[in-house]
């Protein structure tokens, strides 16, 4: 959903902003857009943390093949603390940023661009505190928003491994529960390597500028931070196709859900959608949730198991 905000409301005021030469709601996006994407980057550093402590939870766990599902509201509330941590830290970008009006020397026209410059009209302590984050961003960005979930994810998947080799863990697991634990290792691990790949050039970038900046021109810069720009844009549209691909049931759940609305738009198959979902709830309320055999059995039962 953060990926889905960000291609909505980021990439056409970039885009808008390269054509015309004139920024798109004037100073306000110049200090959402970048709040935004620092925000982005938060919000996937801490869920690949999070999946990480998930699938090592999983590999520990002495029944992990009959854990109980997690509820809605406990997932509910590890997204709002990543959320509204990913935003607290990005809070200094809103006042780090500001609109900057200069003629271009190679057009000679009137142009709008952002600048990293604190306002002086912030009080003195919020001042400096801004200026202590500028001059600590280009290593916070490395060390928070690259190394962490790159490191943090990396010694999850190792010690899962690990775990998940003893012959304790391979007897108490199915076939089926094992393939399961190792597809999700795998989406996260491509997760991972999709975010890795687009945020490198951002601090590649960002460790260039802090030292060679003084020689280099202001289009060189700008040009820098569209590459960077659009390298994010190409990772919030990558990732959310890259999940459904590689999370067989979540994909699952996306089409079934896309197939129901299309369905459900067209009334020729209103009556037929009630009828199959009047069965389905039939045949699962008589076979799932009731664990007390039926008063009229069927004439020919199977032999076996109940799965």
């Amino acid at each position: 959903f953060w990926d889905f905000l960000i291609l909505f409301f980021c990439l056409p005021v970039v885009i808008f902003n390269e054509i015309t030469k004139k920024r798109l709601l004037g100073d306000v996006s110049c200090r959402i857009v970048p709040f935004m994407e620092v925000s982005s980057l938060g919000v996937t550093t801490f869920s690949l943390c999070a999946l990480g402590i998930d699938r090592f939870h999983a590999a520990t766990s002495p029944q992990a093949s009959a854990r109980p599902i997690e509820q809605c509201q406990s997932i509910i509330a590890k997204l709002a603390v990543i959320w509204v941590g990913s935003m607290t830290l990005s809070v200094p970008e809103i006042l780090l940023w500001q609109l900057v009006q200069d003629t271009s020397p190679v057009s000679g026209i009137m142009t709008e661009y952002c600048t990293m410059k604190p306002s002086s009209n912030l009080p003195e302590s919020v001042y400096s505190l801004v200026l202590t984050y500028q001059n600590a961003r280009m290593w916070w960005y490395f060390g928070c928003y690259f190394c962490l979930p790159i490191l943090f994810t990396v010694s999850c998947q190792l010690v899962t491994r690990r775990i998940s080799g003893t012959e304790k863990k391979t007897e108490c697991r199915g076939t089926k529960h094992t393939q399961c634990e190792s597809h999700l290792n795998c989406t996260i691990i491509g997760l991972t390597i999709i975010y890795g790949l687009c945020t490198t050039p951002e601090n590649v970038c960002n460790i260039v500028v802090a030292y060679m900046s003084p020689d280099m021109s202001k289009q060189t810069l700008d040009l820098l931070n569209l590459i960077n720009q659009f390298f994010l844009f190409f990772k919030c549209s990558v990732t959310p196709v890259l999940l459904l691909c590689l999370c067989r049931p979540l994909g699952q759940a996306f089409m079934d859900c896309c197939c129901c609305c299309c369905e459900g738009c067209s009334p020729d198959t209103a009556s037929s959608e009630g009828s199959t979902d009047s069965k389905l709830k039939t045949e699962m309320s008589s076979s799932i949730f009731f664990d007390k055999p039926r008063e009229s059995p069927p004439p020919l039962l199977a032999l076996g198991t109940p799965c």
